[in-house]
């Protein structure tokens, strides 16, 4: 179960607070593997010790840096919470299959290396990208995302990788049996 809280709240890390220690107090809920969600980090550890068991964590990334990266990465191995990893660093979002490949090693090897974060607690989202935009630079995203999980799933042992399938085709919004179609084709070649 995905608790995102971020849009339009004044003060996020309460909002987060009380609607987790609501929301697990249902048995139903309770025993359901739990995904903290927020751009906020604050919002993030709210929830982190307000739930039980193991949850994971959506995301962190080298966005801000590694000292930051770093910093985020020690809370959630603290709290014992799985991570995904979103392919952004310094310099922006991942598109091609060498600068996902590139930043989510780095980010591999930091957590690995240096907080001891357990391979198989890391999920890497390479951002699968809208295709078919008419801009020539966004035909080859597709193949960018399967290239990089082939290359990351052999280099970096242990790791997960997931990626947001909607976002592929994206610029189809209302066309639904088109994009279950895109969908397919996609999955199909990934596997």
């Amino acid at each position: 179960m995905d608790f995102n809280l971020d849009d339009g709240l004044i003060d996020g890390v309460k909002a987060m607070t009380r609607f987790m220690r609501m929301a697990l107090s249902d048995p139903d809920i309770a025993k359901v593997p739990i995904m903290v969600d927020s751009s906020k980090f604050s919002v993030i550890e709210a929830g982190l010790q307000n739930s039980q068991g193991k949850c994971i964590v959506n995301s962190i990334s080298l966005k801000g840096g590694e000292a930051e990266f770093r910093e985020h990465a020690a809370k959630v191995l603290q709290y014992g919470a799985a991570v995904i990893v979103m392919a952004f660093d310094e310099e922006g979002q991942a598109a091609t299959a060498d600068a996902k490949v590139r930043i989510c090693k780095r980010a591999y090897k930091i957590l690995t290396e240096e907080c001891m974060f357990p391979p198989q607690d890391i999920i890497f989202d390479l951002n699968i990208l809208t295709i078919a935009t008419g801009l020539p630079e966004h035909d080859n995203y597709a193949v960018n995302f399967i290239e990089a999980c082939k290359v990351l799933k052999a280099d970096c042992p242990g790791c997960h990788i997931s990626g947001g399938l909607s976002n592929l085709s994206f610029g189809f919004r209302g066309l639904t049996d088109l994009r279950e179609q895109m969908h397919s084709s996609f999955l199909y070649h990934a596997i």
